[in-house]
Parts: structure tokens; C-alpha cells; sequence
């Protein structure tokens, strides 16, 4: 009669509750079942879940997944390219790329608030100092990128940026003492050499070349070396999601830049020469931050699916494509030296590659062909015996 007055208590009576009870005590454990909808983290709505542009990619084949990124990394960043380009040949506006940032970053900080009210998840869980160290780097990055085209040919500058290995594996060898083999070294080497041939033909037939361009894109490269290695350990250890990290980061930028162009004066001059050209500066500065916004949604869904190795393998696919589409549609001055320089490039970024995953590309070697080519002399030669 106890037990059965036990189990008809109000405990058990709970539904989601399992009850193990003890006749000899009064104590008993209490195991509550979440329901389904609680079992997992508000934020998080499956581990095999893709979700881009509010398509779940997960619902497609794997050709389809891929076929389908692909294209989104293509068209996004192509058009992105085009119009940065478009922007910086309006006459005039040169001297502007830190305002053209001011408004990349307020578009930027717009999207990533959109998209945070979209999921369950509001809070923020990165500290704010971490936030203020992060939007240093990427003010620096995407500042210096653009300003640099004020200087530089686009193609120039897509060359620079395809070159991040270098300032990583200095700063890797001075602050961490890490120590690289022989393809990491070979690697380098080859961008730096392809850089330095691509930047004397760029001094060689541009007309307007100039040295602070240089400056400017390899102080951006650095600020990007850097600012991948921050996000990435910040997101790990506090769990944070790219709305989050996108949102606050470039809002805190915001405010780093119009306090500097505040302070520095260049903030009338910009705005009185972009009010005299809305659809040229306002109109392409809202599309290139869009279409910049959508393509890095394409890449990490791509890394996600199908790893980095494909994933480096179609942004510089993408890059290359940049530079042939920037010398089709913009008049500038071309040598066949850009080529040579630019596959050198494209043969450092693959030893980059083929070191980072060497256990899942395996090369012929030399010994090996030769023995291959001997065994095959000796069939031919037992054929005609025959």
C-alpha cells in the first residue's frame, strides 16, 4: 500500500519523470527526459545541418552540396571583385578607401544584427575586449586592402593577398619558434619570388605605380595573418557564432574608423565628393558589401562540407578568374611576365597545400617513375621476343 501511494505521488505523476524508489529510506533519484525540442543547444539545430541563405543544404546530394557552393563562391566573389574595382575607377574617389571601409563595415554590422535576430540565440558570448583586439585587426585588414587600391592594380593586390603564407610563417618562426619542412619553405619562397617579379612588371608598364601600395597591402596581409589565428581561438573557446562574431566586430570597427576620420579631417571631403556620386559610391558600396557578405557564407560551408583542401583549391581558382576578369573589362597596361609571376604564386599556394595534407596527396616520385618506365621497357621488350 506505501509503494502504491508512492507511485501515484505527484512526482511521479510529472510526465518526463523516472523515479527509482527505496523502501528501506524515504530518499529516492529523480531522472528527468528533456523532450526532444530541449535536447539540444537553442543555437545549434543539427550537427549535419547547412544552412545558406535560409537553404539547408543537407537535403541535397554531395555533387549537388558541392556544385552549389561552388557557384555561390564564383558568383559572389567575382561580382564583389568587379565592383571594388568599379568603385576605386570612378574619377575622383582614390583617395577615399578608408570611407569606402566606413561604409563596408556599417553594411557588414546591418547584415550581421539581421541575421543574429534570425536565430534563438542572442547573447553574446565573446568578451568585449576580445571584440575590441578583433575589429583592430580587421580595420586593419580590410582598411589597408582598400586603401591600397588607390595605389596598385587590382590584380597586383589579389596577387598580395594570395600570399598570406609568408607573414604566418615569420611570425610563426619569431613568436612561436615553430620550425618548417622543406614544401613549407619551398612554398614560400615561390610566393615570394612570384610576388617580387609581379610587382617589378607592375612598376614596369604602370604608369602610376607607386611604392605605398606595397606598404599598404603588406601591412594588410599581416593584419590578416593574425586576425584568423584571434577569431578562431575565440570562437573555440567561447563558443561563439559568426553572426555574433561578424556583428560586433565590424560595429566596433565602425567606430575605430569614424573616430580616426573624424579626427584626421577626411571625413567632409569624402562625404561631399560621395553625395555628388550616390549610385557609383552609395549604390556599389551596398552590392560589393552584400555580395562580400553571402561568398564568406559559401566558403566556410564549403570548408564545412568538403574540408580546406577543396576549399583552397576553389578560392584560388576564384582569384585567378578575378585577375583574367579584371583585365578583360578594365583597360590597363598587360606583360606576359604577370603569367609567369602568377603561376609561380599558384605553385607556392600548391606546396602550401600539398604540405598541409601530405597523408592525403600522395605524388609520384622520381625513383618511382623511373622504375614504372623501366618495368614497362621490359614488358615491350618481352612482347617482341614473343
Amino acid at each position: 500500500e506505501k509503494q502504491r501511494e508512492d507511485n501515484n505521488s505527484p512526482e511521479c505523476s510529472e510526465p518526463g519523470t523516472m523515479d527509482l524508489k527505496f523502501t528501506s529510506s524515504r530518499k529516492y533519484i529523480s531522472i528527468s527526459v528533456p523532450s526532444k525540442s530541449q535536447a539540444m543547444s537553442p543555437h545549434i539545430k543539427s550537427v549535419d545541418d547547412v544552412v545558406i541563405l535560409g537553404m539547408n543544404l543537407s537535403k541535397f546530394s554531395k555533387p549537388s552540396q558541392f556544385f552549389i557552393c561552388v557557384s555561390g563562391v564564383f558568383m559572389f566573389y567575382l561580382i564583389y571583385g568587379y565592383l571594388q574595382e568599379l568603385i576605386f575607377s570612378v574619377e575622383g574617389f582614390k583617395p577615399f578607401g578608408w570611407y569606402l571601409t566606413l561604409v563596408q563595415f556599417g553594411f557588414y554590422s546591418i547584415f550581421g544584427l539581421i541575421e543574429l535576430q534570425l536565430i534563438q540565440d542572442k547573447r553574446r558570448r565573446i568578451p568585449g575586449k576580445t571584440y575590441m583586439i578583433i575589429a583592430f585587426l580587421t580595420v586593419g585588414t580590410m582598411g589597408l586592402s582598400n586603401t591600397s587600391l588607390g595605389y596598385l592594380n587590382y590584380p597586383t593586390q589579389v596577387i598580395f593577398k594570395c600570399c598570406k603564407l609568408i607573414p604566418v610563417m615569420i611570425g610563426g618562426v619569431f613568436i612561436q619558434g615553430k620550425r618548417y619542412n622543406i614544401v613549407d619553405v619551398s612554398a614560400a619562397l615561390c610566393m615570394s619570388l612570384g610576388l617580387i617579379w609581379f610587382t617589378l612588371a607592375d612598376s614596369t608598364v604602370a604608369p602610376n605605380f607607386n611604392l605605398t601600395g606595397v606598404v599598404l597591402i603588406s601591412l594588410a596581409l599581416c593584419a590578416d595573418a593574425v586576425i584568423g589565428n584571434v577569431q578562431e581561438k575565440a570562437m573555440k573557446l567561447h563558443n561563439g557564432s559568426n553572426s555574433e562574431m561578424v556583428l560586433y566586430s565590424y560595429s566596433i570597427g565602425f567606430v575605430y574608423i569614424l573616430f580616426g576620420l573624424t579626427c584626421t579631417s577626411g571625413l567632409s571631403p569624402a562625404v561631399t565628393f560621395c553625395s555628388k556620386h550616390p549610385v557609383q559610391t552609395y549604390g556599389y558600396a551596398f552590392l560589393f558589401s552584400l555580395t562580400g557578405y553571402f561568398g564568406i557564407s559559401f566558403v566556410l560551408a564549403l570548408i564545412k562540407i568538403f574540408g580546406a583542401l577543396l576549399a583552397v583549391t576553389v578560392t584560388t581558382g576564384r582569384k585567378a578568374m578575378t585577375i583574367v576578369l579584371s583585365f578583360l573589362f578594365f583597360a590597363k597596361p598587360f606583360t606576359f611576365q604577370y603569367v609567369w609571376s602568377g603561376l609561380l604564386v599558384v605553385l607556392g599556394i600548391f606546396l602550401n597545400v600539398y604540405s598541409k595534407n601530405m597523408d592525403k596527396i600522395k605524388l609520384p616520385s622520381l625513383l618511382g617513375l623511373w622504375k614504372k618506365s623501366m618495368e614497362e621497357r621490359k614488358s615491350r621488350t618481352l612482347s617482341q621476343t614473343v
